[in-house]
């Protein structure tokens, strides 16, 4: 049995990826055709193939990883009790089971698919080129005009619905993993995953993410930066670091010599509008949010009704902290600095006791995500607790029995 478990191992580490990106998936034309439901199946699959790998390795587990552990727990009870006084019972009814069962397995899945060398690996080369394949769809679909950005899903049933905020972080990642890929080889390999890089920076403007296009730049020139300064050669990160922004200030300019071709990028287009990029949407969602936390805060889901926003899901505060706040008050608030805040202290004094390729190929999986939080998305999204789970896998270690 134990020569079955790597390729149990590699299976786990697609599934893991098609899991992640399942919502960027589902925006290509081939995927969103498949008669199945690729989350489903890529869930099912990871969750039966990860006992698998627990038994046929030893885990051992870091002892600061304690922290952010207990209030995950923490948060979760807290989130249970508050259902109980949530304005909104269908809400709370929707939303409870995506944080307190979705989260904790996805943070486990997100754990043991760091920790394990083998699965970790799979998972890294299956997240660039699925990257890659969610940029060619977009722009293959938009050419063919067989996909449309954004909008309510089926309201057009003769083109695919692109989401496109997790299409966005699918190639941001990619790209991050890609620039560690470019920095690190040599000869035409460091040519090709340069153009290979080139190619996804082009493909982020496609979407219309602006966090993800935000993502993309930041995380290509932090995640090689990183691995420089752990393996004690600061000059060339700094070097890196100036060039990747006026690399990008330079392509941009070049794009927008021509304004015509420029505005056919959605990216692009959602920036250069008078409002400066900004939405306004978004600042009244938070200053709303801001004004219902107290102590026990609303429950889950009870923030549209309460702000007067009827009982639609999609009008959450958009801010992992805000909505935390305001869904589950100050001691809300308090639980989720302890998880997510404490996830992230803990990352950041564990970078310099793993190896410098295996910490910095975290920062990239993990710091689009943890990016798109902070402007987007809710509490009960999956990929958020996967994130959290390849964070805290720094502390994890496993070893073939």
């Amino acid at each position: 049995m134990l020569k079955a478990v790597p390729a149990f191992a590699a299976l786990a580490g697609l599934a893991a990826a098609a899991m992640h990106f399942a919502g960027a998936l589902k925006s290509t034309p081939a995927v969103a055709a498949l008669p199945v439901d690729i989350t489903v199946l890529a869930a099912l699959g990871l969750l039966g193939l990860l006992p698998l790998i627990l038994v046929g390795r030893q885990w051992s587990l870091s002892p600061g990883i304690g922290l952010p552990l207990a209030g995950c727990g923490a948060l979760w009870v807290w989130w249970v009790l508050a259902a109980t006084w949530s304005p909104w019972n269908e809400g709370a009814a929707d939303r409870l089971p995506e944080i307190v069962l979705i989260g904790p397995a996805m943070l486990a899945a997100g754990l043991v698919i760091g920790g394990d060398p083998t699965v970790r690996r799979v998972f890294l080369d299956a997240v660039i080129w699925l990257g890659v394949f969610v940029g060619a769809s977009v722009a293959w679909g938009l050419a063919t005009d067989a996909v449309v950005l954004g909008g309510e899903v089926g309201a057009d049933p003769t083109r695919v619905r692109v989401q496109y905020q997790v299409a966005g972080l699918a190639i941001a990642c990619a790209a991050g993993l890609v620039a560690l890929r470019a920095t690190a080889a040599g000869g035409w390999r460091r040519i090709a995953w340069f153009v290979l890089l080139a190619t996804l920076a082009g493909a982020v403007l496609l979407p219309g993410g602006r966090a993800a296009f935000l993502a993309l730049g930041l995380t290509v020139a932090l995640a090689p930066a990183l691995r420089w300064v752990l393996q004690g050669r600061v000059g060339p990160a700094l070097v890196w670091m100036a060039l990747v922004p006026l690399g990008a200030a330079a392509a941009l300019g070049i794009l927008l010599l021509d304004p015509e071709r420029a505005g056919d990028l959605a990216t692009l287009e959602r920036m250069r509008r008078d409002t400066g990029g900004v939405d306004s949407a978004r600042d009244i969602l938070w200053a709303e949010a801001w004004r219902w936390g107290g102590f026990a805060g609303l429950g889950p889901g009870g923030f549209p009704p309460a702000a007067g926003l009827g009982q639609d899901r999609g009008l959450h505060p958009h801010n992992h902290a805000i909505e935390a706040l305001v869904e589950g008050g100050a001691m809300g608030l308090l639980l989720w600095c302890a998880a997510f805040g404490g996830g992230a202290l803990f990352v950041l004094s564990r970078l310099t006791r793993v190896e410098p390729d295996r910490a910095a190929a975290i920062v990239a999986l993990t710091l689009p995500i943890a990016m798109t939080a902070m402007v987007s998305t809710d509490l009960g999204n999956r990929m958020v607790w996967f994130a959290l789970g390849l964070g805290l896998s720094l502390g994890v270690e496993a070893r073939r029995v």
